[in-house]
């Protein structure tokens, strides 16, 4: 038989659900927007993106991909700034482990 559990262990578990939906709904809207502001090539090398205290983090998928989107960097804040309608005042160009199956 199974242990019960409280009904405000519960409710809790469910709003941990929400905000992580609405935290992954963020990122893959910000993963868009950097995509749409580079090069199609260089969009291609981005595997993830968010923005957390006003720094956008970049994850590309290797090393030569990320210096040529260091590059790009200031253009991609400035626009990404104005296009979600916040001030971004720093980038940051990780190298991440590619997604499984790509």
């Amino acid at each position: 038989m199974e242990k019960t559990k409280n009904i405000n262990e519960l409710l809790k578990a469910g709003v941990r659900l929400v905000r992580l939906e609405q935290r992954v709904r963020e990122r893959a809207v910000v993963l868009d927007e950097v995509r749409a502001s580079l090069p199609e090539r260089l969009a291609e090398a981005v595997v993830s993106a968010g923005i957390e205290d006003g720094r956008l983090t970049i994850g590309v998928a290797g090393s030569v991909w990320a210096s040529r989107i260091r590059y790009c960097s200031e253009i991609t804040r400035l626009a990404l700034s104005r296009k979600l309608g916040m001030q971004l005042l720093a980038v940051r160009v990780r190298v991440v482990p590619a997604p499984q199956g790509t």
